[in-house]
């Protein structure tokens, strides 16, 4: 896994450096903003530590500017701020995570593997979403016709119903955390947040009642799509 750190302290970089590399981890780092950034644009890697406070240009000048050409790259921000107002505004400008100095390296090292597990998790589901026709015991979903029938019954679902009902059913019998189907959900320059996935699978479920499958609610996991005996 290749790792991108900026950081422009010296001491704490050449100690996550050693640390990451023993891990396993093919490190590359730059401690200045603009440095980082060119980059972060030429080069892929898995995931990324970012200080917020570089010289040349700060870190979440350069977050935006990553996330407008990779807006799926896994960003940690390291932060001296500990308000409020600052944590917000890392996660607004693009941040997946973030971690207050001074830290121990444990909790870098597990924020570092949660992302990535995420983002697994997240290209599995593109992955899957790429398909156009799916069948999942009587349901039936062909997304280029925008159609899905139970059995020989047309379903009546909305575009977003249809589009929930195909990400549940690229996963049958596996569970999607509300994040996942969040952001599988999201289109370019429209977030789906938690609370109207759960407006969206109230609504899908009851026009699946009856048509041999059904949703399941896993507390504190997610959903996933069953057989009726199932649900």
């Amino acid at each position: 896994m290749k790792l991108f750190l900026a950081e422009d302290d010296a001491v704490l970089a050449d100690a996550l450096l050693t640390r990451l590399s023993q891990l396993g981890f093919e490190v590359c780092h730059r401690s200045d903003g603009l440095a980082a950034q060119q980059m972060l644009l030429s080069e892929a890697f898995d995931a990324v530590i970012l200080d917020i406070g570089l010289p040349g240009q700060d870190g979440l000048k350069v977050l935006r500017h990553v996330r407008v050409h990779q807006p799926a790259l896994p960003i940690l921000l390291l932060t001296a701020l500990d308000s409020m107002e600052d944590r917000v505004a890392g996660l607004d400008a693009g941040a997946d995570d973030y971690l207050v100095k001074p830290f121990d390296f444990p909790e870098l090292e597990a924020r570092i593997r949660a992302l990535l597990r995420r983002q697994r998790a997240s290209d599995s589901v593109r992955d899957e979403l790429q398909r156009e026709e799916l069948q999942f015991g009587p349901l039936r979903l062909d997304r280029s016709a925008q159609r899905a029938w139970a059995g020989a019954q047309p379903l009546d679902l909305s575009a977003r119903e249809l589009e929930l009902l195909f990400i549940l059913m690229s996963q049958a019998e596996k569970v999607l955390s509300k994040e996942q189907i969040s952001a599988a959900l999201s289109g370019e320059g429209e977030e789906i947040g938690s609370n109207a996935v759960e407006v969206y699978v109230h609504r899908l479920r009851k026009k699946l009642d009856g048509s041999g499958a059904g949703i399941r609610a896993v507390r504190g996991l997610g959903y996933l799509l069953t057989q009726a005996e199932d649900s």
